[in-house]
């Protein structure tokens, strides 16, 4: 029997849950749902283990769990290239379609519109048939993608083809995190999801890179876009090498039940996600609510952050790339390091404390003049929007269904993406529309209000969101059938009827009696 202090039951119902998950966050130990050997469930308070040394926590990985980390993390990583390889050089694609740069983020919102049907689509494939080929098609087909953008004559094509390129982008996202993190160990997760998110940014930082290196002329954007195709294409034919997870194969075999076999069928598969979807539509559309806010929290603070020191800082191609770099470097520090440190202090306190601190650093972010100014503002602000980003990764797998942790992060975190898809378009068109008169007299865009004011709203709303929704720190789930497995029934010949149709309680009645 545990020694630790009972709680209440986990509240059911929308008001309730929120009542008590605002109580939980004045608590310094965490309400856990506690199942024994026989499937009876208990609520009971468990105080955080002190973090230990992250080291510590890398060596308790084996090899092959390095393996499929850092090749879900490789993938995740370059679908931030792809997808930022547009955003950075808004400024050249304006130039080179003779089109307004609010016309050339049309891009980028059809890009985010289509990576939820994309999500669902490769989500789904990875529950029901494990997350290789899944990944392996996603990564070459999107390697694809960027050289068809290369070769569009006309703004239309170009338009085109980035929607389609965002029905495969959207399906890297629950597999590569899936894959990554299922079988690292309990007390790893928080700095390991911190640092698969950080390669969101690390994407960011890499195409910032390449832009850097290619220099400011229009038609340099091709060779960008170059060198992220062949990264994608690269990971895909890397991940052929490599076997399907360990931890899929193990949960395809589903456990034995007083010697029955284990069998899956496509429409056990359909029919439990179906029942999924019934059971756990509120806790779907709370994920989907947090992922709306914190995609418009990324998307917001940094797609046109390029834009707004080119245009309103009047810095050149080169300062505006370091500068850039130096903001998401800041990114990644802040995923690695407040990720880590969730699992001691709590998810939804460690998204709180860093949403609400991003805010107060708003007037430190816009303001400053200069490179050196702007790097360094730009690198904390981004140290706790990324921050709390880096709490994601784990915090939507340890909310997801077991059996369903490729798909439900994905498809939330994708969703949330597709009804935030306008942010950028929309920062574009009011600073477009929206004018200060600098120092030296110029008229330029407002592009650093409009940002500020609207990841004020965002924080706050991401804060307050937080503070009355779930979370399920230290969660087991790696014992969690695959999806559509189905124990086959084992009957006892004796009694004459499916044993394991019967409640555990009076299989082991019976099993007593008998003895």
């Amino acid at each position: 029997m545990s020694q630790n202090e009972p709680a209440e039951p986990i509240a059911t119902g929308v008001f309730a849950v929120a009542k008590q998950s605002f109580g939980d966050l004045f608590r310094w130990k965490q309400r856990v749902l506690v199942t024994n050997e026989y499937g009876e469930e208990r609520t009971e308070w468990q105080a955080p283990e002190p973090l230990p040394n992250p080291f510590s926590l890398f060596a308790q990985l084996t090899l092959r769990n390095w393996v499929f980390y850092i090749v879900g993390w490789a993938a995740w990583t370059i679908d931030a290239f792809d997808f930022h390889a547009l955003s950075i050089q808004t400024t050249k694609l304006a130039d080179y379609y003779d089109q307004s740069k609010t016309n050339i983020t049309t891009a980028i919102t059809l890009t985010l519109l289509l990576r939820s049907v994309g999500a669902a689509v490769f989500g789904l494939a990875g529950d029901r048939f494990g997350r290789k080929w899944p990944m392996v098609l996603n990564m070459i087909i999107l390697g694809v993608l960027q050289i068809a953008t290369i070769y569009c004559a006309t703004f239309s094509q170009f338009l085109a083809v980035r929607s389609l390129f965002g029905l495969f982008m959207g399906g890297v996202y629950g597999n590569a995190v899936a894959m990554a993190l299922e079988n690292v160990p309990v007390n790893a997760r928080g700095i390991m999801s911190g640092i698969m998110q950080s390669g969101y940014s690390a994407g960011y930082v890499f195409a910032a890179c390449a832009n850097l290196g290619v220099g400011g002329e229009t038609d340099t954007w091709k060779t960008v876009f170059w060198i992220a195709a062949g990264l994608s294409i690269g990971i895909g034919l890397i991940r052929i090498a490599f076997p399907e997870s360990k931890q899929f194969l193990e949960a395809k075999e589903a456990r034995k039940v007083a010697g029955g076999k284990s069998a899956k069928a496509p429409s056990a598969f359909w029919q439990e996600t179906k029942n999924m979807l019934a059971k756990e539509w509120k806790m779907c559309l709370y994920c989907i609510l947090l992922m709306t806010w914190f995609n418009y929290y990324s998307h917001t603070s940094q797609d046109s952050y390029t834009t707004f020191m080119l245009t309103q800082k009047e810095l050149n191609n080169a300062q505006a790339s370091r500068a850039s770099i130096l903001m998401k470097v800041g990114a990644c520090a802040g995923g690695t390091t407040i990720g880590y440190a969730s699992q001691w202090f709590g998810r939804r306190r460690a998204i709180i404390v860093s949403a609400l601190l991003s805010a107060c650093l708003i007037p430190a972010w816009i303001m400053p003049e200069g490179e050196r100014a702007l790097s360094a503002t730009g690198f904390f602000i981004q140290f706790f929007i990324q921050g709390a980003w880096g709490v994601i990764p784990i915090h939507l797998n340890e909310l997801s269904p077991p059996a369903f942790r490729s798909s439900f992060p994905g498809i939330t975190y994708q969703l949330g993406n597709m009804i935030s898809s306008p942010s950028a378009q929309i920062v574009n068109a009011i600073a477009e529309k929206t004018f200060v008169t600098l120092d030296n007299g110029d008229r330029v865009s407002a592009y650093g209000p409009v940002m500020g004011v609207a990841t004020a709203i965002i924080a706050l709303g991401i804060a307050t969101t937080a503070a009355f929704g779930p979370e399920k720190r230290g969660r087991k789930f790696e014992e969690a059938k695959v999806a559509g497995a189905v124990v086959e029934p084992v009957k006892d010949v004796e009694e004459g009827f499916y044993d394991n149709e019967k409640p555990v309680e009076q299989r082991i009645e019976r099993v007593e009696n008998k003895a």
